[in-house]
């Protein structure tokens, strides 16, 4: 099932997230710096294994599935903590609400197209829209961890923000090119 190393690495991620939880809620200066680690090495494994499936041709129907869903999880697990932690302004509630919302939008038109055997390949600004909102969201965690605390939360706020709007982008063009469907 899991016999791909691209598999085995989305999978990681999605173990991660118990660990960040838990690292996020003990709270002390040493389990934020945990929990901004394990953050970030849950970035990394999403860019490693599309890497090593479109490497070593291990694109499977189970990492087109588990992926994407791996992205959302890790992604809107930490933007509930932030928020729920009061980590990030009040203001920028806005864009994390934005980002979740579409990413419940966007899973459901890929069950709904998935019964009737179509596909929603992901496109290359979505690609930069994770991108975007995982380095902001690295940015919150760095910012809650050192010194630097109200530069890096400024820029990773601005950086979420840049994220919604990208959200709003390509959620309007996945709508779009899923519309004849319906």
């Amino acid at each position: 099932m899991f016999s791909t190393t691209a598999n085995i690495l989305t999978f990681f991620r999605i173990l991660l997230i118990p660990v960040l939880v838990v690292s996020f809620y003990i709270g002390t200066p040493a389990w934020r710096f945990t929990a901004a680690i394990v953050f970030i090495v849950g970035c990394i494994t999403d860019y490693l294994d599309g890497y090593v499936a479109r490497t070593y041709s291990q694109i499977s129907r189970l990492g087109q599935f588990l992926d994407p869903m791996a992205d959302k999880l890790l992604v809107s697990t930490t933007l509930l903590l932030l928020a729920g932690f009061e980590r990030i302004s009040r203001y920028s509630l806005i864009p994390a609400i934005i980002i979740l919302s579409r990413e419940i939008l966007v899973s459901g038109l890929r069950e709904h197209l998935s019964e009737i055997h179509v596909t929603l390949s992901v496109s290359r600004l979505a690609k930069w829209k994770t991108g975007v909102q995982m380095l902001a969201i690295c940015l919150l965690f760095v910012g809650d961890t050192a010194d630097i605390v109200s530069l890096a939360r400024n820029v990773g706020e601005v950086m979420l923000w840049g994220a919604a709007v990208l959200t709003v982008v390509t959620g309007y063009k996945y709508i779009a090119a899923s519309m004849r469907y319906f």
